[in-house]
């Protein structure tokens, strides 16, 4: 199990959105937790755009500008809400023990909906790129 899961989703969320989160705790999978609260508690809309703008905010506040990817962090959202409205279970824990691809096999199910690699175009860190292969929900 993660460090980040020491800490409740509330908690969790809300050291995210003020960037008091430490950054070490802040893993893919971390990621992903972050994408099931929001899209859980607010859906997918709502969830991206708190998202987008909070990991932009982060990873200033960290002087990591350049590690932020506009695509990557939409699809990983949309990805979530494709198997969070297939899901049975009421936790993330329970979510990722459900839908493990999501967490060790993220790259693979991005080739399924993109040609291109999103992970290291430049256009996709700057700007979000619909699916070419096979679009989400």
């Amino acid at each position: 199990m993660e460090a980040h899961h020491l800490i409740s989703d509330s908690d969790f969320e809300a050291q995210f959105q003020n960037c008091s989160l430490n950054p070490q705790l802040f893993t893919h999978e971390a990621h992903l937790r972050l994408a099931w609260i929001h899209v859980s508690r607010y859906g997918v809309d709502v969830a991206i755009g708190n998202i987008t703008a909070q990991l932009q905010a982060f990873v200033n506040f960290l002087g990591a500008t350049g590690k932020y990817n506009h695509t990557v962090t939409i699809a990983a959202i949309r990805a979530v809400n494709h198997y969070y409205l297939r899901s049975k279970s009421k936790t993330y824990i329970a979510f990722i023990g459900e839908f493990p691809q999501l967490k060790n096999q993220f790259k693979e199910l991005m080739q399924f909906h993109y040609e291109i690699n999103i992970f290291t175009s430049e256009k996709a860190k700057k700007v979000f790129i619909e699916p070419d292969r096979h679009p989400f929900d």
